[in-house]
């Protein structure tokens, strides 16, 4: 009987870690950034959660024939964001801290990776 018992149990603890979902996420919060519009009004894009170790281009911002850097960003995130001039993490860079790292309308920016 007790042999059935521990079978199950493993078999429900095997089970449990399978079918749990695995997040690659390595900062919980949310990272904000403003760029221009198009029409040239200001907005305000956010990322929830954002992948650690993964370069991310701002898609508002990612074509430099076509559209101006982003700026300002807001890291409310709880890793560090390193903020990129250029797309695909290159270009001159800036730490911003978690919870309270940000920048200026003067950082004119493209990308950023999170601490993994």
């Amino acid at each position: 009987m007790r042999l059935r018992q521990a079978a199950v149990a493993v078999f429900g603890a095997v089970t449990l870690l399978v079918t749990v979902p695995s997040s690659s996420s390595a900062a919980t919060g949310i990272f904000e950034y403003a760029y221009v519009a198009p029409d040239g009004t200001t907005k305000w894009a956010k990322m929830d959660d954002p992948a650690g170790g993964e370069c991310e281009n701002f898609p508002e911002a990612a074509d430099p024939n076509a559209s101006e850097p982003a700026h300002s960003p807001r890291n409310r995130t709880t890793a560090s964001a390193t903020v990129f001039t250029e797309t695909d993490c290159e270009g001159d860079w800036f730490v911003l801290k978690p919870l309270t790292g940000q920048g200026t309308e003067a950082m004119k920016i493209r990308s950023v990776n999170f601490d993994s």
